[in-house]
């Protein structure tokens, strides 16, 4: 059996990763360590910690660790680690979509530039990500338009040109009509233009245009010029800033209650070219400087084309380690700024504001019903996960429940359960609604990582002070403190207010409401319609069936009358007879099979 404490004692004080697993053996947290004595301890000392590490480390069953010769080896193979195995309490990136590149296959004889969402280690060079794929067909055109590069998707030798060529947009490399060289003088000045560097395809195109004038080639010249016209426009365009940089990622992070947000605004010669956002579960009540650190690592440590300079707003603990990393990587010196003023400030500001911007947008209606709820009931934490629960039967037969889950205000019928009641025998709702918040707070309890998920954060039940009651007898055998409110409904079996234990009424604003109302409808017809399939179920498969005269219909009219093959077998010939379609003949028949 694993000893914890006889464990940490055997840590050695070398550089390493460590790995937190459950006790199903599920990789909960991969870490990487300066000294692993040390830093593993941490988790197990009295000390404060955020609420997402002191859940990891409620769980942890067992660790194991690798050891390094390296602070740098560890860093690596914690990425590896995270990548693979995507444990729950990592960072684990996650963006709204995939973003469009711009694509030049520079190993071509002849290439192509085109757009992708795939980006690859094939030695081709790309650009972007263009978080608005709009800007990157717009840039793509203006390619098109202004350099006369191949058209077609796969090149192969013809016998003569396509329209492209006689419309100038087009120099026709398949039929001979450009050379490798002067086909690559193209490219390279479209590379410097998806770089940033307009001023010096410029200064070429001046250049250029003055040799073709020397030489009388009016023509030719016209178009260099038109192209040097639309490369100007463009550059003012994209310009965002003062700042005199050749590469930079500049990086902003906002987080609320709910949700943190990493923007990157990627900027090459002053020139916005692109940007990306990232959201991150479970990470808001980290520092910043934590979140940053975590981001990084998993963000760079495998993209292709790395920036000299990275900004943030906040200076980050092992800063130096993955620096080397990612210089060495790069094959160049790349730098991380925490700028104090300027535009420099300005711009990590703006990235700041941007993230902010883009988290609040996001499910902004869903949020306001979270937080509201927080409020209105006065809770201590966010109720993340609500469950209700209703209980359903036919007549005390078919008892069953119901339970609907939502998650950060909104409803996951993908985590509804239903329960067939086994300790109750006649019909009582409070007993049955004890029973099955017992079986379902003991699944969470035995295996957090199952399918019924996490513990919730709030429980709603369908009904009055006496479910409330039942609830809590459930929560006590397992010593849990989650709060519970009844949903009670109108004479119209409407849904008018929420209760606390102590009856008292809980006034919620008419968006709120509204939330609790779809929850309560969804249970009540989750449990509904569990009720009729067994019921219907039943019907089909039963003694009746043997008896002549005695077809599905009536079956139903049967057991809906009399609720089930008991009730039927106790019914009087008169009662048999009460139910449409079955004669005195029939209904005798029927006491005669069933004796």
């Amino acid at each position: 059996m694993f000893n914890i404490k006889e464990e940490l004692k055997k840590l050695p004080n070398k550089p390493g990763v460590y790995i937190m697993r459950d006790k199903n053996d599920t990789i909960l947290y991969v870490g990487k360590a300066v000294i692993l004595k040390n830093r593993v301890k941490q988790y197990f000392m009295k000390n404060n910690k955020t609420a997402r590490i002191e859940k990891m480390v409620s769980l942890i069953d067992h660790f194991e660790y690798i050891v390094t010769d390296s602070e740098a080896e560890a860093l690596i193979l914690e990425c590896n680690l995270i990548k693979k195995n995507m444990p729950k309490f990592n960072v684990l990136l996650k963006d709204d979509k995939t973003y469009p590149y711009i694509k030049i296959d520079i190993k071509s004889d002849f290439p192509n530039v085109f757009i992708t969402r795939t980006m690859k280690h094939d030695g081709a060079k790309y650009f972007g990500p263009y978080a608005n794929p709009g800007a990157a067909k717009e840039m793509l055109k203006f390619i098109k338009e202004r350099f006369q590069i191949r058209q077609c998707k796969n090149f192969k030798s013809n016998k003569r040109a396509c329209i492209n060529y006689d419309i100038k947009r087009c120099l026709a490399p398949c039929v001979n009509k450009v050379s490798k060289e002067d086909y690559r003088k193209q490219i390279d000045q479209i590379i410097m233009l998806l770089e940033g560097k307009t001023e010096e395809i410029i200064k070429d195109l001046d250049k250029e245009m003055i040799q073709l004038s020397q030489k009388q080639e009016y023509e030719k010249a016209a178009i260099v010029r038109d192209k040097k016209l639309a490369i100007e426009r463009i550059s003012i365009k994209q310009k965002v800033s003062n700042i005199n940089e050749n590469s930079i990622d500049v990086i902003g992070i906002y987080k609320n209650e709910l949700s943190v947000c990493v923007e990157i605004f990627f900027v090459r010669n002053s020139k916005m070219i692109g940007r990306e956002h990232y959201f991150l579960d479970n990470m808001q009540d980290e520092k910043i400087k934590t979140i940053l650190a975590d981001f990084i690592k998993q963000y760079y440590i495998e993209k292709i084309d790395l920036p000299n300079k990275i900004m943030m707003q906040e200076k980050i603990d092992d800063d130096e380690i993955i620096i080397k990393l990612l210089s060495n990587k790069a094959n160049k010196k790349i730098e991380f700024k925490v700028p104090q003023k300027g535009e420099k400030l300005k711009f990590v500001e703006m990235a700041v504001n941007n993230a902010k911007i883009t988290l609040e947008n996001k499910n902004k209606e869903k949020e306001n019903i979270v937080i509201g709820l927080k409020n209105a009931l006065n809770l201590k934490k966010l109720p993340r996960r609500i469950e209700t629960f209703d209980i359903s039967n036919f007549s005390g037969d078919f008892m069953v429940a119901g339970m609907c889950v939502a998650i950060d205000g909104q409803l996951k019928r993908n985590l509804s359960k239903r329960f067939k009641i086994k300790t109750v025998e006649t019909q009582n709702d409070v007993a049955c609604t004890e029973e099955v918040l017992t079986r379902r707070l003991k699944h969470s309890i035995e295996n957090p990582n199952g399918a019924f998920g996490n513990l919730p954060d709030l429980i709603l039940a369908d009904g009055g002070i006496t479910q409330i009651r039942a609830i809590k007898k459930a929560m006590d055998k397992y010593d849990l403190k989650i709060p519970v409110f009844g949903m009670v409904k109108d004479d119209k079996h409407n849904t008018k207010m929420l209760i606390d234990e102590n009856r008292k009424q809980i006034p919620l604003e008419k968006e709120l409401m509204f939330f609790i109302k779809n929850l309560q409808t969804e249970v009540h017809n989750t449990a509904i319609e569990y009720n009729k399939k067994l019921m219907n179920k039943n019907v089909s498969k039963s003694n009746l069936d043997e008896i002549k005269g005695i077809g599905t219909k009536k079956k139903q009219e049967l057991f809906k009358k009399f609720g089930s093959l008991d009730g039927i077998k106790k019914a009087k010939i008169e009662q048999l007879m009460d139910v449409k379609g079955i004669n005195e003949k029939l209904a005798n028949e029927i006491k005669k099979h069933l004796k």
